[in-house]
Order: C-alpha cells, then structure tokens, then sequence
C-alpha cells in the first residue's frame, strides 16, 4: 500500500506544472497587473498564484523597486484580519 502512494506521489510531481515566474506591476492607485495575462488582478490573485507554486515579483512601476515583500506582508496581514490565521502563535514569537 505504501509503495502505491509513493507511486502516485512521484507521479503528481512529475505531472504538475514547472513553477513560474509571475512579474507583477504596482501601480500608485494600488492597482496590481500582472504581466503574463495583461490583466489587472487583486491581492488574492497573488495568494493563489503562490500557493499554485509561482514565483512571484511585484514591482513598482513608477521607481521599478522590487516591492514583492510588502505585497505578501500585505496579504498576510489580510487573513490574519478576516480571522483565517497563516501562522501560529508559536511562530509568530519566534
């Protein structure tokens, strides 16, 4: 039984997709576009993209700094507050 489920385990991450790098642009109105679709995309965009296993990197458009930490405290810091906690306690003090 084991062995089966290494099987299937080998072969759901040979089958999935390679990871991508999704260049995203932020814009002054908070506005957020990412690149590869050419379309305008929110927050939650973003979470999926990294839990779908993307790379993501935001940049500012008007100075072209890389602004990607700040998006993801951002999105962290929105869970937290609609009370889906990412991170425990623990590791929070941490």
């Amino acid at each position: 039984k084991l062995f089966f489920i290494n099987i299937f385990r080998l072969y759901e991450s040979v089958m999935k997709k390679p990871s991508e790098t999704r260049i995203i642009k932020k814009y002054q109105n908070r506005r957020l576009y990412d690149t590869a679709t050419s379309t305008y995309i929110v927050l939650e965009d973003i979470k999926q993209m990294i839990i779908d296993g993307d790379t993501v990197i935001v940049t500012d458009v008007k100075t072209g700094i890389d602004v990607t930490r700040s998006v993801l405290l951002q999105i962290i810091l929105d869970e937290e507050a609609n009370r889906t906690p990412i991170f425990s306690n623990d590791f929070l003090v941490q």
